[in-house]
């Protein structure tokens, strides 16, 4: 079982970043307002929260989270994000996410063949959720849809960047 020794500190870094780039991939892919930004960053901590409770969680997936709510590690990881969106728009917030997710995916692949399709379910329902958090598009949430097509799109790229079925 893989834990925090097995990376360096960079790809440490990487990996905790992962767990919130695959939430806010899908926010950016489709931005709906102060009130969905809210319920899709509630989704996301709710996913974690979520899996923190899951008795059944592995080694690897346990150790993130818990490194996640060290104040060292939320420093690091809001430098990090705080540079990921310096001057970007939305879809390069995306693309930037992806490149990320490409490689978490190789680093956990290699350091941690075990554990890697557990993180990498992580992430990607941590992303499910962050999509199913708020109805997008309509009015005053009437007659919009539970998961856009662009955030359907980037679910389904953020599989392929984490080398898993969409």
């Amino acid at each position: 079982m893989a834990n925090k020794q097995n990376f360096t500190p960079e790809e440490w870094t990487k990996v905790l970043e992962s767990m919130v780039l695959a939430g806010i991939a899908v926010s950016a892919a489709d931005p709906n307002g102060l009130w969905g930004t809210l319920k899709e960053a509630f989704a996301s901590k709710s996913a974690l929260a979520a899996s923190k409770r899951d008795l059944g969680s592995n080694e690897l997936v346990n150790a993130a989270i818990a490194d996640l709510e060290t104040t060292e590690a939320r420093s690091a990881i809001h430098e990090a994000l705080r540079k990921h969106a310096a001057g970007a728009n939305p879809t390069e917030i995306v693309q930037r996410s992806l490149d990320n997710l490409r490689v978490v995916s190789a680093i956990l692949d290699a350091k941690a063949p075990g554990d890697a399709a557990a993180f990498k379910a992580l992430l990607r329902g941590i992303s499910q959720k962050v999509a199913e958090a708020s109805v997008e598009g309509g009015f005053l949430g009437v007659g919009g849809v539970q998961v856009s097509d662009a955030e359907k799109a980037t679910l389904a790229d953020i599989a392929k960047a984490l080398g898993t079925t969409a």
